[in-house]
């Protein structure tokens, strides 16, 4: 795994107070706050304030109606809405009064980002100005971005604009996607840090932004708070008939349709089984057609988005966890799903795909079992395996939990990202 140094760009950290090392005032800007499928970010923010870090939480989006983290109720930190549709009048007066106060930082940030024909890049220096003129009267010492898009766009803008430095997250579709290379490298070039949450991001962003990262490039993976998962072995026994779990965003990415097309084999198997998928997303009508149109339905289940402390208890009664990742046309992958790890550390077998980071976590043979994506016969095949040897999941299951405590909790990525605000 890789181990993150500490890089400093001198000239931002003369704008940090140099009593602010120990307990630096960070503020988060996140694409939506709370969001139910990114507790990873839910769970940082959590330890980083453990660790004692002052954090505030800047969102660019308002609140989805959806089920919330019981976890949010221990962040500390106060959140601020930056949308325009809420905002619209105080971010009009912020934009015009910092081009009053500072005519030439406004107007070279704004002529910078009119180079980029992005979509959105406008709103996200509008948000920048608002939150530039509420640190203004509520100062910070450091910025971090989750996601290289419209979050890191909005604090680098917000760097520009007021000399606070930054570093930022970059995670999946964000870099494989939403943002253009030459707009990658640019916010690299103006960051403190840029942090990853694989070695495979790692390898493609160190080719994408190039000299513009500069030896500021770091891999920290997501942390899990293990004590929210229980872990027991032998483990009780499982349901009958056993359930084959998924979690996840109903989008192309998680290769849900193939897990279905897998089920399917494993019913003209003769194969005692049911299928618990939890999650919503853009992909419900197709899947839950697909379920209707294989006569499934007795055994196929789209339960929608779960709290997470229902989800939990989920963990314990199944018998194998899924999640046959792929990479779309668009180029569009997952990097490390978090369900991956809650699964295994609550002592469930895994079944998934080598796609972006997940050989990092998963051995095949050791940790868990990888099929190729796309291969619904060779994850029926895999699923086959597990159902069939109680054997085979626990051997997986004890090393699968005893991987992610050696290399994933969450105490030791937030010390080494708590070490880059300072």
């Amino acid at each position: 795994m890789l181990q993150p140094s500490v890089s400093r760009n001198i000239s931002d950290s003369e704008h940090m107070d140099p009593g602010s090392n120990r307990n630096p005032t960070v503020g988060y800007v996140v694409n939506a706050w709370p969001r139910l499928s990114q507790t990873f970010i839910l769970n940082e923010v959590v330890a980083v304030e453990r660790l004692g870090g002052q954090l505030r939480i800047f969102s660019l989006k308002d609140p989805k109606d959806e089920p919330v983290h019981a976890k949010v109720a221990q962040v500390r930190a106060r959140v601020t809405y930056l949308s325009i549709r809420r905002n619209k009048k105080a971010i009009w007066q912020a934009s015009i009064g910092l081009f009053f106060r500072r005519p030439i930082r406004c107007s070279q940030t704004l002529f910078w980002a009119m180079r980029y024909r992005r979509r959105g890049v406008l709103r996200c220096f509008f948000q920048a100005s608002y939150l530039a003129e509420i640190l203004s009267r509520e100062p910070l010492t450091h910025l971090h971005a989750h996601f290289a898009h419209d979050p890191a766009l909005v604090a680098m803008f917000t760097h520009q604009l007021t000399g606070i430095p930054y570093t930022f997250t970059a995670h999946a579709k964000d870099i494989y996607v939403k943002t253009p290379p030459q707009l990658l490298r640019a916010e690299a070039q103006r960051a403190q840090a840029v942090i990853t949450c694989t070695e495979y991001n790692w390898r493609y962003l160190s080719t994408q932004i190039g000299p513009a990262a500069n030896g500021k490039l770091h891999c920290i993976y997501h942390g899990l708070d293990f004590s929210q998962f229980k872990f027991s072995w032998p483990r009780a026994s499982d349901s009958e008939p056993p359930v084959i779990l998924s979690v996840a965003r109903l989008a192309e990415k998680k290769g849900l349709n193939d897990l279905i097309l897998a089920a399917d084999i494993l019913r003209r198997r003769g194969r005692c089984f049911q299928v618990e998928i939890v999650g919503d997303g853009p992909l419900r009508p197709s899947l839950e057609a697909q379920v209707s149109r294989l006569g499934l339905n007795d055994r196929v289940k789209l339960l929608g988005a779960l709290p997470h402390e229902k989800l939990c208890r989920a963990y314990q009664r199944v018998c194998v966890f899924a999640l046959p990742c792929k990479v779309t046309a668009d180029g569009d992958r997952d990097g490390i799903p978090n369900v991956l790890l809650e699964a295994m550390a609550s002592g469930v077998p895994i079944v998934s795909t080598p796609v972006s980071g997940i050989p990092e976590l998963i051995n095949s043979e050791d940790e868990g079992l990888l099929v190729p994506p796309n291969s619904p016969a060779r994850l029926a095949d895999a699923l086959d395996r597990l159902l069939t040897s109680p054997e085979l999941r626990d051997r997986l299951a004890l090393a699968a939990r005893a991987k992610i405590e050696t290399c994933f909790s969450i105490e030791r990525s937030s010390a080494q990202l708590l070490s880059l605000f300072q």
